[in-house]
C-alpha cells in the first residue's frame, strides 16, 4: 500500500525536478525522500525517475503516476476544505497574485466587497509581474495568481480568465489623440517601455511589432508600473499596454489612450493555481468577485 507521505515526495520530486529541492519542501531529509520514491518504484515495479545532467526526470511511468497522484492530493484538499466549511463556514487566508494590470483597475471593489461581507476571510495580496507570480504559485508560496496566458507546465494548473485589448499608451508630447485607433506601421520610430523577458507579454511584443511595421527607436525594459506611467506622463516614451490597466486615464490628461488596430493586439489571461493543491474554498469566493469585476472592465 501507498501511503499518502510517499506520494506526496514523488509529487515533490516530480515539481522540483530534484531530490534535495523536493526534501527542503517537505521537511524531510534528502535519504527520507529517496527511500519513498525506492518504495513506490518496488511496489510498482517501474521506474518513475531518472537522473540526467539537468537533474531527476520523470519516466513515461512517471508522467503518468504524477498526473493520478496530484489528482488525489486535489480531492484530499478539497474534501478537508468542503469539510470546514461545512462546520464552521467560509473562513482562512488567501494568499492571492495579482499584476499592476490588475491592482490599479480592477483590484478594490472585489476586495471591499469580500472585506465587508465576509469579514473570516483574511486576504494577503503580492503584486507582481508574470515570472515571479509564477515561481511563487509553483512554490506552494500563493494559492493563485493571475497571469498573462501561456503552457504551464509541471506544478501548475491554468485555467481561462479573461482577453483584454492591448493600447499604445502615450503622453501629451507624443501629440496623438486621445482614444484614436492607431496603426502602428503608420507612427514614427518610438521610445517604448517593455516588460522584461521573463514576462510573458515581452515575446509576444516583438512579434506584432516585427510582423506589423513597428519601428522601434530606443528600448528601455522596466517592470515597474507606477515608473512606466510616470515617465510616459512626462516624456516621449510610449508602452502598450493590456486596456484594463488604462482604465483610470479614461480622461485622457496626464495619458493618451490608443487602441491598436489593423490588426488589433490582444492578451489572454489565465489563474494558475498548484497542482497538487486546489484554490480553497475562501480563495474562491475572491477569485470569482475578481473575475467579475475583471471581465467588467476589459476591452474588447
Amino acid at each position: 500500500m501507498v501511503t499518502l507521505r510517499q506520494i506526496r515526495s514523488v509529487v515533490a520530486v516530480a515539481e522540483e525536478g530534484s531530490f534535495t529541492k523536493a526534501a527542503v519542501r517537505e521537511n524531510a531529509t534528502q535519504s527520507g525522500i529517496s527511500q519513498h520514491i525506492a518504495a513506490v518504484e518496488h511496489l510498482l515495479g517501474v521506474a518513475l525517475f531518472e537522473r540526467t545532467s539537468d537533474g531527476v526526470q520523470m519516466t513515461p511511468a512517471g508522467r503518468r503516476y504524477y498526473r493520478h497522484a496530484i489528482t488525489v492530493l486535489r480531492n484530499l484538499e478539497t474534501a478537508a476544505g468542503e469539510a470546514r466549511a461545512a462546520g464552521t463556514g467560509i473562513s482562512g487566508d488567501v494568499r492571492a497574485g495579482l499584476m499592476p494590470a490588475f491592482t490599479r483597475a480592477a483590484l478594490v471593489p472585489p476586495l471591499q466587497r469580500v472585506i465587508t461581507d465576509h469579514p473570516q476571510i483574511n486576504i494577503h495580496i503580492t503584486e507582481g509581474y508574470s515570472g515571479t507570480l509564477t515561481e511563487m504559485v509553483r512554490a506552494g508560496q500563493l494559492d493563485f495568481a493571475l497571469v498573462p496566458a501561456f503552457s504551464g507546465g509541471v506544478g501548475l494548473t491554468v485555467s481561462p480568465l479573461a482577453r483584454d485589448r492591448e493600447m499604445l499608451v502615450s503622453g501629451p508630447q507624443m501629440s496623438l489623440q486621445h482614444g484614436q485607433p492607431v496603426r502602428l506601421a503608420d507612427l514614427p520610430p518610438l521610445k517604448i517601455i517593455v516588460p522584461s523577458v521573463s514576462n510573458v507579454r515581452r515575446g509576444k511584443l516583438e512579434e506584432y511589432f516585427e510582423s506589423h511595421g513597428g519601428r522601434i527607436e530606443r528600448l528601455l525594459e522596466m517592470d515597474a508600473m507606477n515608473g512606466t506611467l510616470g515617465l510616459i506622463a512626462r516624456t516621449d516614451w510610449v508602452a502598450v499596454l493590456p486596456g484594463l490597466i488604462c482604465v483610470p486615464d479614461q480622461d485622457g490628461d496626464l495619458r493618451r489612450i490608443s487602441p491598436i488596430i489593423d490588426p488589433p493586439l490582444y492578451s489572454d489571461f489565465v489563474v494558475i493555481e498548484p497542482a497538487r493543491k486546489p484554490i480553497s474554498q475562501q480563495g474562491l469566493v475572491f477569485l470569482e468577485e475578481l473575475r467579475e469585476e475583471i471581465n467588467r472592465l476589459v476591452v474588447s
